[in-house]
């Protein structure tokens, strides 16, 4: 495998890809989650994996979906869609919603923050929504409470249109080196006076409110409006390159350092195996999770629970159990424990499986 240089830090080269995009997944591809979330009132990750919908106060409901609707010719298959089904025309002076994507402080340091060598960045994307008009892209240093912030217009209804947009290297600053939050790039849809009443910043400065969101459209007046994003790229440098596809397997990994969906019934059948165990006694069962890529911290358990959800399976009988608890923990792997409804011999080997529809499994170590 070669070996490239960008700056300062040596990438891995797959295929004669260099990772010159700090996003993970801008074309939509991944979506652990599933594919569509309807009623979201509240800030979370509901399908497209890394691209997060916040909201502060209220802004309506919404649907979110990975779409197949994408600009032609281009080589995507996936976009994220914002369906506002319930309106809010009148946004109260604290309410905003944005799509947003957040980086680690590790993974930019090359980027060179906080020196007189402070590389610029160039935003682009492809965007589409029935609601023409301005929209707000900014940058935010989560490390010192920074922000810079670029507009871009929606020119024409329901057509899919290329965005570009650069942001000056910022000389204030550092970025932490570590796997905390050190930058969120948001993709604003709509904001109160509290974020729009002042002057946009469009030059890196210290954090008003006032001057974050200035001239943005509100997305959420109308049941009518959509909006599409995709091919969202980030990159080192003031001009916008091609975007750079990676195969599927490399996304796929690259997003479960964040979120890594073990089993889900509706990725196959009702026996979806989440992994090999024992009965620690008579009445206590652990099962052994290995995650395919360290993750990013040692992750929280996202599962859903109910009746006879799960299923251990073992030489000569089985127990229906509801949920699971985290027993042991660790960014490489997790042991799961069954206390409440397991019952089996001390020492006997067994696995675990999904048994309903709505059964799943995952570990969540997002920023």
């Amino acid at each position: 495998m070669a070996i490239t240089r960008i700056g300062n830090p040596a990438i891995a080269d797959v295929r004669g890809v260099n990772f010159r995009n700090i996003i993970i997944n801008g074309d939509m591809s991944i979506a652990q989650r599933g594919t569509s979330q309807a009623s979201i009132t509240s800030s979370g990750f509901y399908t497209v994996d890394r691209f997060q919908q916040t909201f502060t106060g209220t802004a309506g409901t919404w649907t979110q979906s990975q779409s197949t609707d994408v600009p032609s010719g281009q080589g995507f298959t996936s976009s994220l869609k914002m369906d506002c089904t319930t309106a809010d025309a009148s946004l109260s002076a604290d309410d905003s919603l944005r799509i947003q994507h957040k980086f680690e402080g590790q993974n930019l340091q090359y980027l060179k923050k906080g020196t007189s060598s402070a590389e610029s960045l160039t935003l682009s994307f492809w965007v589409k929504s029935n609601k023409t008009g301005t929209y707000i892209a900014e940058l935010y240093d989560n490390d010192n409470s920074r922000t810079i912030s670029k507009s871009y217009t929606i020119s024409s209804a329901s057509t899919w249109e290329k965005k570009t947009i650069t942001y000056a290297g910022d000389t204030t600053g550092a970025f932490d080196n570590d796997n905390a939050l050190s930058l969120r790039l948001h993709f604003w849809l709509g904001a109160g006076s509290d974020l729009t009443s002042g002057t946009l910043q469009t030059s890196w400065g210290s954090q008003t409110n006032a001057n974050r969101v200035v001239g943005q459209v509100n997305l959420a007046d109308s049941t009518s409006n959509e909006w599409y994003i995709t091919g969202v790229q980030l990159e080192a440098g003031s001009q916008a390159s091609d975007f750079e596809f990676l195969p599927t397997d490399v996304n796929l990994r690259r997003c479960q350092r964040y979120y890594f969906l073990k089993a889900n019934y509706r990725d196959g059948a009702e026996d979806d195996i989440i992994g090999p165990g024992l009965y620690y006694s008579s009445s206590i069962f652990k099962a052994i999770v290995q995650f395919p890529i360290t993750m990013r911290a040692v992750p929280s358990l996202d599962q859903t629970s109910g009746t006879d959800y799960y299923q251990i399976r073992r030489n000569g009988g089985l127990d229906n159990v509801d949920d699971f608890n985290i027993q042991d923990e660790g960014k490489t792997g997790i042991v799961l424990d069954n206390s409440s409804d397991a019952s089996g011999t001390a020492g006997h080997a067994a696995w675990v499986r999904t048994n309903n529809a709505s059964a799943s499994i995952a570990f969540d170590a997002e920023l």
